[in-house]
């Protein structure tokens, strides 16, 4: 394919042949021939202000904008000036080449258009052509330019938040973690820096001012005691908020899953062993509602299948089975225990459902009562947590938000590092879950189909 003129507008710059040939790695592109045009102030030497003379001249290579899957380059020459008066020595100005790359401002910007809409950076590479380490560097000014003041400290909340969320999550291996701060109603994160002690709260504080945390309600956390303490010392108005997942995955973890074990160990002491097999697998009967177990059932009877089955890959359908109401049923004969744990989550579902903090206090005191009557000492592991959080448990009547929008910001980070095969950087990583925290999720995206009526 020779001498094809492509349009680049591009200024200053004029197609004069056009190849197809083949890169090192083996990917078709354009080579795009071209003449650079001279401007009368290129010659002027900014020093002195004389007139400068050509010296050289230097071939250049520029990276352009794919056609489809074909790869561009623009080359042509370009002039090198020297001044005869103060001897200085310049090359020639390219108009349309971006600051510090070896690329188009066009192609710079295409890049940087591909990385906004979510893109990783490999997908990026791989469609512009670019090296990795180009891709991140963009990428990197990019988040920069939107996020930072002058890349060295975030930029302030876009808006006055209501409500906040609280959560660590880990770094790389090993006992490294970061803390990360969000607007609860808009999802956004507003903070997010390394360690989880009070430090790092006291450190979003003095960012956003006391000021700004004034118009600031409750903020919902896990139970962190360095979290809670920071706020109440610094913002003893915001009023820190338990909610019922983390209450719930404490009494499963600490209270249902260990009396279960200590069940099957005693079984297994006295002999019955059966009983205590009956008890393996049943973690999700203990910590299932009695109506999830009854649906379980049904939906059973009714035929649901547990996994499809698959004609191309031999796979045969597996039935849900029924069964779980007895199951239970038999659970409970075996330890009045198991019957306190399923007691203490109806009180516990019934308690985070009141609007009222003196109706919610009554019925968490009695849930108390019954832990410290069973004389378990994994309940009154679970009424000592109830007691020590009692003020931020019963502020969930007036305040009704839950860490489930922290939660997700949680697993969203996990995505991200996992789409990006880790992240050794982690300024770069901060700032992109900063910016991935403020794109609209569309479930159903509208059709780009073009109006027939058109």
């Amino acid at each position: 394919m020779d001498y094809i003129k492509l349009p680049s507008k591009l200024k200053g710059f004029s197609n004069t042949q056009t190849d197809l040939v083949k890169t090192l790695s083996g990917r078709d592109s354009y080579l795009i021939r071209g003449d650079l045009k001279q401007e009368e102030t290129d010659c002027i030497c900014p020093l002195c202000a004389g007139k400068m003379h050509v010296h050289n001249t230097f071939e250049a290579n520029l990276n352009h904008l794919c056609f489809g899957s074909t790869l561009s380059c623009l080359k042509f020459s370009k002039l090198r000036y020297f001044c005869p008066s103060c001897r200085h020595t310049q090359m020639q100005k390219v108009p349309f080449q971006a600051l510090g790359h070896r690329m188009t401002l066009p192609l710079w910007q295409y890049t940087r258009d591909l990385l906004a809409s979510g893109m990783t950076n490999k997908v990026v590479g791989s469609i512009t052509g670019l090296g990795k380490n180009t891709v991140k560097d963009i990428d990197m000014q990019r988040l920069k330019d939107k996020y930072t003041i002058d890349g060295n400290k975030l930029i302030q909340p876009e808006r006055q938040a209501k409500y906040l969320g609280i959560d660590e999550f880990k770094l790389h291996d090993g006992n490294k973690y970061a803390v990360v701060i969000i607007d609860m109603e808009t999802g956004h994160i507003l903070w997010i820096a390394h360690g989880k002690k009070k430090a790092t709260v006291f450190a979003f504080i003095e960012h956003v001012g006391l000021d700004w945390l004034d118009g600031v309600e409750a903020i919902a956390c896990d139970m962190n005691s360095d979290f809670e303490e920071a706020f109440e010392t610094m913002c003893p108005h915001i009023q820190v908020v338990y909610d019922y997942f983390h209450i719930v995955k404490y009494f499963h973890d600490k209270v249902a899953g260990e009396v279960r074990k200590d069940e099957q160990r005693r079984l297994v002491a006295e002999g019955d062993i059966k009983a205590a097999e009956s008890l393996k697998k049943s973690k999700y009967i203990l910590n299932s509602s009695f109506e999830t177990l009854q649906r379980k059932d049904e939906e059973a009877k009714g035929g649901k299948l547990h996994a499809k089955g698959s004609l191309l890959f031999n796979k045969e359908p597996v039935p849900m089975k029924p069964g779980y109401v007895d199951r239970y049923e038999k659970i409970i004969d075996l330890n009045k225990l198991f019957f306190t744990i399923d007691l203490i989550k109806e009180k516990l579902a019934e308690a985070y459902r009141a609007t009222d903090e003196v109706e919610m206090a009554k019925m968490i005191e009695e849930l108390m009562d019954i832990c410290k009557m069973t004389k378990n000492e994994h309940f009154r592991k679970f009424y000592r947590m109830l007691d020590n959080h009692f003020e931020g448990i019963i502020a969930h009547a007036t305040y009704r938000i839950s860490a489930g929008k922290i939660e997700g910001i949680n697993n969203r980070i996990k995505t991200i590092r996992r789409q990006g095969y880790g992240y050794p950087d982690d300024d770069y990583f901060f700032l992109k879950v900063f910016d991935s925290s403020r794109k609209t999720y569309v479930r159903n995206p509208g059709s780009n189909k073009i109006p027939q009526n058109l």
